[in-house]
């Protein structure tokens, strides 16, 4: 199997961590990355961070800032969608069109917050997986080809090229 086989392979089928238990000590404070995010077995979204790393970011010893795979990942965790492209997807596809009356007077009222509803839905329904990858180039690339349908599932729901 090829490199980029075994990456694609880790994207669809390797290990799963659920966003309800981050953050996830597995995932590396400072790494360039692909993840993909899924709800049960259905492949939603595909993402990527670290557009300006490589491998020797990190200096041995020294407290590092999170940076890359990490902070993506935690953004996507937190549900705000200021900033975060995942979130406003989540919150448009998912989250807007299951509003009640109630909840939407709510929001219009200031009493509750889309981005708390986003939040809960992505810690309640959502999972991930994700790879390192040797600098932002390389999952720039693999995140493309992924948005292309590189993965035997197909293209992911929310963001397909």
């Amino acid at each position: 199997m090829t490199a980029d086989a075994q990456l694609l392979e880790a994207l669809q089928s390797g290990e799963s961590w659920r966003f309800a238990d981050w953050p996830n000590p597995a995932v590396p404070k400072v790494a360039a990355g692909v993840y993909t995010i899924w709800q049960g077995r259905s492949f939603i979204y595909v993402g990527m961070s670290g557009r300006a790393m490589s491998l020797d970011m990190e200096t041995p010893g020294e407290p590092t800032k999170p940076k890359g795979l990490w902070t993506r990942l935690n953004s996507h965790a937190a549900g705000r969608r200021s900033g975060d492209q995942f979130c406003v997807y989540v919150c448009d596809r998912f989250v807007v069109p299951c509003l009640t009356a109630d909840q939407q007077a709510r929001i219009g009222d200031g009493t509750l917050s889309l981005d708390v509803l986003t939040k809960k839905f992505i810690h309640d329904h959502l999972s991930y997986r994700f790879v390192t990858v040797i600098n932002g180039h390389e999952a720039l690339s693999l995140e493309r080809d992924v948005q292309r349908g590189a993965l035997v599932i197909g293209k992911p729901f929310l963001n397909p090229l």
